[in-house]
């Protein structure tokens, strides 16, 4: 298992972070390799991506939310292995720190050659600032869910 660990801070205020986040469906707009992200339930999203010209569909279980604080997943079987969470932190009224930490395990050559040079660490980290644009930009979240959700149930 690899590990990737990200933060960036955005000048938003923490609810408008978390609540932007949890619009699964708008992460292809922010987030490099995502074409479509279909939320299927609270729990359960499907995923369509496409890195280096390989398409792979997999499916996500959310297993830990807690509004405002954490969002934590796992991938459902498949080739594509992962889990991670993301958490928010308040810096004050109009700032949040967003941090992201995801285990993944490397599929194949191409996949181990990346993650060995850094690509996914830096594909990451421009996901965040991506997605701090585009917060920013609207000053608002298009929607959210504010549900909790703990592990086990």
């Amino acid at each position: 298992m690899s590990t990737v660990q990200e933060s960036i801070e955005v000048e938003v205020p923490l609810s408008t972070a978390y609540n932007q986040w949890t619009q699964f469906e708008d992460f292809p707009r922010f987030m490099e390799g995502v074409e479509q992200v279909t939320q299927v339930d609270e729990r359960h999203n499907h995923w369509r991506t496409k890195v280096a010209g390989v398409t792979r569909e997999f499916d996500t279980e959310i297993v830990d939310q807690l509004p405002d604080h954490k969002i934590a997943w796992r991938t459902l079987g498949g080739e594509v292995r992962q889990m991670g969470v993301v958490t928010f932190e308040p810096l004050d009224e109009a700032r949040t720190q967003v941090r992201l930490a995801i285990d993944f395990e490397p599929d194949g050559v191409a996949e181990k050659a990346a993650d060995a040079m850094g690509l996914v660490d830096r594909r990451v980290k421009g996901d965040l600032k991506r997605f701090k644009s585009f917060v920013e930009e609207r000053g608002v979240a298009e929607g959210g869910w504010r549900g909790r959700i703990t592990p086990g149930s």
